[in-house]
């Protein structure tokens, strides 16, 4: 090859590379000066706020026996509580031994075929909030993450 169609390949390589990147500079300004609509901004700002989650209780670790024929099935379940505003964590504290024995009296009551499948899940878990809210007096539980299920 050539020394001469080597300076011409360089060249318009160079070239190209100039026009690509006064291209992305022209498109980045136009882009930055469209206007915002105002209420698409406060679309994503409720967007936002709705995924915003809550002070979170975690509980202890529970083991009980299911209800099945035989007793021979068990359930470990490690939950956290998602509440409404700080002020609850001290309702939670104060009233943690009423919470733990309102779970330990409903888990026990469940069989495999309760809690195996999602929707199982999400039952038991409404149900446990709807008796922990009857013992708050201050704020509430507005959802349960089971970080732990387990069933054997």
């Amino acid at each position: 090859m050539s020394k001469t169609v080597l300076i011409i390949i360089i060249s318009v390589a160079v070239l190209f590379m100039g026009m690509m990147g006064a291209g992305f500079f022209i498109l980045w300004n136009k882009i930055s000066q469209v206007p915002v609509d105002p209420s698409k901004v406060a679309e994503m700002s409720v967007e936002e706020e709705e995924n915003v989650i809550g002070p979170l209780y975690p509980l202890n670790t529970m083991i009980v026996n299911l209800s099945d024929d035989g007793g021979k099935r068990y359930l470990r379940v490690t939950m956290a509580l998602e509440l409404s505003d700080p002020e609850s964590v001290d309702t939670i504290e104060s009233r943690l031994p009423q919470i733990r024995d309102a779970v330990l009296m409903i888990l026990p009551t469940k069989t495999y075929d309760d809690v195996s499948t999602t929707d199982g899940k999400i039952a038991l878990r409404n149900q446990i909030m709807e008796k922990i809210n009857t013992l708050m007096t201050k704020g509430r539980v507005n959802n349960i993450y089971f970080t732990e299920f387990v069933v054997q």
